[in-house]
């Protein structure tokens, strides 16, 4: 097997009528106390999500990630097989998903009457959809092509579904929709990763389009740059950094958002500022904060003053430099969001569980994501990555078969491409067809509807 083919068996790395629905309430019947490996026990008729994995985070002690990436350098990570200790058990597509953890944030804005405010709002919305890789240096496994996901929350008023469109290069598409036609949440990501021998870099090209349907109006952006630090020696730590602008294409409303990079003494970590100007490019609002804490919005008068008196200049203690020759060390003093006078919380970020570092460092929402809920598996599409052998047993805390499963699915997708290659076949996307953003004018993968139907007979056996 070729280098190409170890790459395209799995890469690294949001509509519909309703008319045929089978809907999940009936299936959504029973209440539980958790127990102790985590499952849901059913009482009084009413069910509750999951607040555990089955089984504790696989220790990864005994495995060294150096033997496979000293030859790596600058290669594309996407192109080395990963043991699958090194994983985390979620598919890329049910990460995609944490993207909707904050949806509040969606439906305030489409409550809000100004648009200046709605940019405010969705700048947070933008924000939040990140804030669930803080210290998740676990990779999700790899989708396989055809794989899709697909996320019911008729609580929050939403569904979701996603599918891993394409190999060569690897894409993932997902399309979200308000039960209620208020908003749709759409996007495609194609997940770049190298590794530059102490880190790893992840550039997630692909732009994410809001659409507010009340106001008419459409906003995209594309998200921050990611680096995981220490992959070879020391405590592993995240920062993302890069511009993000966020662009409203019905009122030429503008937010530029800038993920500070950690820089010396470790004083820019996890930051973010940045303002909102009009179609006029006049300023008219600041954003700050941390995405791994919170985003507030003040009046940029008022920002400028606390500026200029001085406000800002408690001077954080020195510590090693992020440039350490031994290891990318993370400032131990995490100061807190220093909040200006006159401004207003746009976000905070939810609580981990308290059992947090044993779950893979997972997000109360992400310890649902991967959970088959009373009477899902007869509705589910049998391409869902619930249905993937090699992630429940790492769920599990079989690393083995998880290991065993991984290695069958991969030759399982190699010998269907070689099959299609000697029929001289093309491979046919089901959910979702390469088109044409209409707003951005670049190429995108667009929903096409009906996956919400539940005819699934021509969805490809991929496990």
């Amino acid at each position: 097997m070729n280098s190409e083919e170890e790459f395209y068996d799995a890469e690294t790395g949001l509509e519909s009528d309703d008319s045929c629905e089978v809907s999940f309430k009936d299936a959504l019947v029973f209440d539980s106390k958790q127990l102790t490996d985590g499952s849901a026990a059913q009482e009084n008729g009413v069910w509750e999500r999951r607040k555990a994995l089955p089984a504790e985070m696989i220790s990864r002690n005994n495995f060294s990630v150096w033997s496979i990436l000293k030859k790596c350098i600058g290669m594309e990570l996407s192109k080395i097989a990963m043991p699958v200790v090194f994983n985390e058990p979620l598919s890329f597509l049910q990460r995609i998903s944490e993207y909707m953890e904050h949806t509040q944030l969606i439906y305030k804005a489409c409550g809000l009457s100004d648009s200046i405010e709605r940019m405010q709002v969705v700048a947070a919305f933008a924000v939040s959809a990140v804030a669930s890789q803080w210290e998740r240096t676990g990779k999700p496994f790899n989708p396989l092509l055809g794989e899709t996901y697909e996320l019911v929350r008729e609580d929050e008023g939403y569904r979701l579904i996603s599918e891993q469109v394409s190999h060569h290069p690897p894409i993932s598409a997902f399309h979200a929709q308000s039960l209620k036609q208020e908003f749709e949440f759409h996007g495609s990501v194609y997940p770049k990763l190298k590794f530059w021998g102490k880190s790893v870099e992840a550039e997630p090209k692909g732009t994410m389009t809001l659409e507010l349907l009340k106001h008419k109006e459409t906003y995209t952006w594309t998200n921050p740059m990611c680096c995981v630090h220490n992959i070879i020696l020391g405590k592993l730590w995240i920062e993302q950094y890069g511009t993000v602008e966020i662009i409203n294409h019905s009122t030429g409303d503008k937010c530029v958002l800038n993920f500070k990079p950690c820089g010396m003494f470790g004083k820019e970590l996890h930051k973010v500022e940045g303002h909102i100007q009009d179609k006029n490019k006049k300023k008219r609002q600041v954003i700050y904060g941390k995405w791994t804490e919170c985003i507030y919005g003040v009046d940029p008068k008022v920002y400028d003053t606390y500026r200029k008196t001085g406000g800002d200049s408690k001077k954080l203690k020195e510590e090693h430099s992020c440039e350490s020759e031994q290891e990318d060390d993370m400032a131990e003093v995490q100061e807190t969001v220093t909040v200006i006078p006159g401004s207003a919380l746009l976000w905070r970020i939810t609580p981990r569980p308290a059992h947090s570092a044993q779950m893979y460092n997972f997000t109360s929402f992400a310890l649902t994501l991967n959970e088959l809920e009373p009477g899902m598996e007869r509705l589910l599409a049998p391409t869902d990555c619930r249905l993937r052998p090699d992630i429940r047993a790492m769920e599990n805390g079989d690393i083995d078969t998880a290991s065993t499963e991984k290695e069958r699915l991969e030759e399982k997708q190699r010998a269907a491409r070689r099959e299609r290659s000697q029929d001289e076949e093309e491979w046919s996307t089901r959910w979702f067809q390469l088109g044409t953003n209409p707003h951005t004018g670049a190429e995108d993968w667009l929903y096409t509807g009906g996956y919400f139907d539940r005819n699934y007979t021509d969805c490809p056996n991929i496990y």
